[in-house]
């Protein structure tokens, strides 16, 4: 005699949860880390050590995933170049056994100018963009050629290609002739050459330039608004003392610890000086 099967049982499934009307999802900001150089100097006077002092502080101070170097990292030009390929490759070896596994990308400054072949030989391209660590191709990284107070075709030809898709940070050596900034007159960008780069930008990308770094000044500098009319989020920095070359030696020289801040759609960049 066969058994009979009893009546299935209905399987209950959990309630979905149900979205409260007005109620937006919070989404948990995200923080990449990252360090800022300028003027290292590297083959001039005592600016080897003092490098090698202020890299690995940086490197052991939060979690960094990129570091950048804005040019005259070494002393290449000196001595009509006769010393370049040992400059570089001082540089170059200290950042990589400090840093191991952590990108980074290095501008070219006035000092390397004449020896751009042992630069790119080194450090790479002179000119370009990169994704930016940790955002998911989301914000680019670009890093532009200014060595000799102009900036190239190459320079100019890819601000005007910038996509309103992303957000960018921008490095090069040269600081931009902004409105108050207490930099030497002569280590500053022409103000042909500033509205020059501010106009090659796309008006519609002009908004998604969280942050432009540069250095040759040997000074810090902040500029946190106002940077030129369309650039509403834009913050501006000098980092130029990190090395020996005209900074001073009572706690000027040094770096920025700074983060790059994702929350829901927007980004921010903020900077602060680290000794």
């Amino acid at each position: 005699m066969k058994r009979q099967a009893g009546p299935k049982r209905k399987r209950v499934l959990p309630a979905r949860r149900q979205a409260v009307p007005g109620v937006k999802r919070r989404i948990k900001a995200q923080t990449v880390e990252f360090a800022v150089f300028g003027d290292s100097h590297v083959g001039y006077g005592n600016s080897l050590s003092i490098f090698k002092s202020l890299l690995p502080k940086a490197v052991g101070s939060g979690n960094k995933r990129f570091f950048i170097f804005g040019g005259d990292n070494a002393q290449a030009g000196a001595d009509h170049g006769n010393n370049a390929n040992a400059y570089y490759k001082d540089f170059k070896d200290t950042v990589t056994s400090t840093l191991g596994s952590i990108p980074y990308k290095a501008s070219i400054g006035n000092w390397e100018a004449s020896t751009r072949s042992l630069f790119t030989q080194y450090l790479g391209a002179v000119t370009g963009q990169m994704n930016f660590p940790g955002t998911q191709g989301k914000v680019k990284y670009v890093w532009l050629d200014c060595a000799l107070g102009q900036f190239t075709p190459a320079s100019i030809n890819l601000l005007r290609n910038l996509d309103d898709r992303y957000f960018y940070i921008i490095d090069f050596h040269w600081p931009l002739r902004v409105q108050g900034i207490t930099v030497e007159s002569s280590h500053v960008l022409s103000a042909a050459e500033t509205s020059r780069f501010f106009s090659a930008i796309p008006v519609k990308a002009r908004d998604k330039v969280l942050a432009i770094f540069t250095h040759h000044g040997h000074k810090f500098y902040r500029k946190l608004s106002n940077i030129n009319p369309g650039y509403p989020r834009t913050k501006f920095f000098v980092c130029g003392c990190s090395g020996d070359y005209k900074c001073k030696p009572d706690g000027n020289m040094g770096y920025y610890n700074a983060k790059l801040t994702s929350s829901g759609s927007g980004y921010k960049v903020d900077a602060y000086i680290a000794h």
